[in-house]
């Protein structure tokens, strides 16, 4: 979608600051922070042309890395293509950015706990009430359900209803790494996969106890959900049960984990879709992909099938048009999915029609729209791997001087 004023189109500093979103999933940092981005530039017609320099040359990962470039870099507003280029690094280059892998390792409590193949998705909302977290405890649901390791952070601190929906109780453990200590999320096995979940729920006597928190320590409070807490290196999927609004902790989320994608939830409401443009905007100010909207609460069908709009029509699409991000889904109204959630039974693991909304706009988020991290081939699965050879090499330079 090419906007009518040029000056809305993103700035070379623009497009890097996208691309910090794109994680090398063998070393673990951005391909700006490892010295992978040599050249980043766009023309006058929005085309734009991203040179990479991989480590080698046949990188199993360069598919990876490409798709995530694209999807980042072409949904911004006023980029009409995306062209890369790839080169390779020289000598010098692979070793400052090893270094910079290794330090980036042994800095990681102070960064967070997740795996850099966990693909994170923020769940967010202009406006409360437009059913995000029961959005969010769907998904979770669905996607686990098809085999899928999933964690659900649930950042929405003052109004916290993630555990209830989907019927995990308890207290969060503790363990020890080291010297760092970290709270163990929560599970609940669904299908032949498993859902973690982490709320301040498990950390309060009642879930009717008010928390009474200021911006800083709900801020801090997120904070300690994203780097102390064993969410695990299997961990396929990261949900995150935003809080409605544009405020501190949506800001902190942002810096913690810059490669988070974002689904944004509507109603069908003028008035929601309104709101919900402006967490579009505040995605896109802080770098963070938009990977599509979800309409909540579309219409409402009856017995002898004919639809009634309570909220209105239109939103969704309105949103998604504006916000030049696809449609996933529209999850109608139906009575079984509060039911599902006030009984711990998210109405995705059922039949019927919000069901199978659910499970299809599950479907698009693997297959299209923030697909899991794919490793296959590599021929050193994480950087630990990658470290020993390296080590190995050092020390046998070393004997042989």
């Amino acid at each position: 979608m090419v906007p009518a004023n040029p000056a809305d189109r993103p700035t070379p500093e623009d497009l890097r600051g996208l691309l910090r979103g794109v994680v090398d999933p063998e070393l673990g940092s951005d391909i700006v922070e490892l010295g992978m981005v040599r050249d980043a530039t766009i023309d006058g017609d929005g085309a734009v042309v991203v040179t990479i320099a991989l480590t080698t040359s046949g990188c199993p990962l360069r598919a990876q890395i490409q798709r995530d470039i694209r999807s980042r870099v072409g949904s911004a507003p006023g980029v009409t293509s995306v062209k890369l280029d790839w080169t390779e690094m020289t000598a010098a280059e692979k070793t400052r950015a090893m270094d910079k892998a290794r330090f980036n390792v042994a800095q990681r409590p102070e960064d967070t706990a997740l795996a850099p193949t966990t693909r994170v998705i923020l769940v967010a909302s202009g406006k409360g009430g437009v059913g995000k977290s029961s959005v969010t405890a769907n998904l979770a649901a669905a996607l686990a359900n098809r085999g899928l390791t999933v964690g659900v952070l649930d950042a929405d601190v003052w109004g916290f209803s993630i555990p209830r929906m989907l019927g995990v109780s308890g207290r969060m453990a503790g363990r020890t790494d080291g010297d760092h200590k970290l709270m163990v999320p929560i599970e609940r096995k669904i299908g032949a996969g498993v859902v973690r979940v982490v709320s301040m729920g498990f950390l309060v006597d009642d879930e009717e106890t008010a928390l009474m928190w200021r911006g800083l320590m709900l801020n801090r409070g997120v904070q300690h959900f994203l780097q102390d807490v064993a969410w695990g290196d299997d961990l396929d999927y990261l949900l995150v049960d935003m809080p409605p609004g544009t405020g501190d902790v949506q800001m902190g989320v942002a810096k913690l984990v810059p490669r988070s994608e974002v689904l944004v939830v509507t109603t069908p409401a003028v008035a929601a879709q309104k709101v919900a443009i402006r967490a579009v905007s505040m995605a896109r100010k802080s770098y963070l992909r938009i990977a599509g909207v979800i309409e909540n609460m579309s219409s409402f069908e009856c017995d002898h099938g004919e639809q009634y709009a309570l909220f209105g029509v239109g939103g969704g699409q309105n949103l998604a048009d504006d916000a030049g991000v696809p449609l996933l889904g529209q999850i109608p109204i139906e009575a079984g999915v509060s039911a599902g959630g006030d009984a711990g039974e998210p109405v995705v693991l059922g039949e019927g029609p919000a069901a199978a909304a659910f499970r299809a706009v599950a479907d698009r988020i693997v297959t299209e729209a923030v697909p899991p991290a794919e490793l296959a081939g590599c021929s050193a699965r994480m950087l630990d791997a990658a470290v020993a050879a390296l080590d190995a090499e050092d020390e046998a330079q070393a004997a042989n001087a």
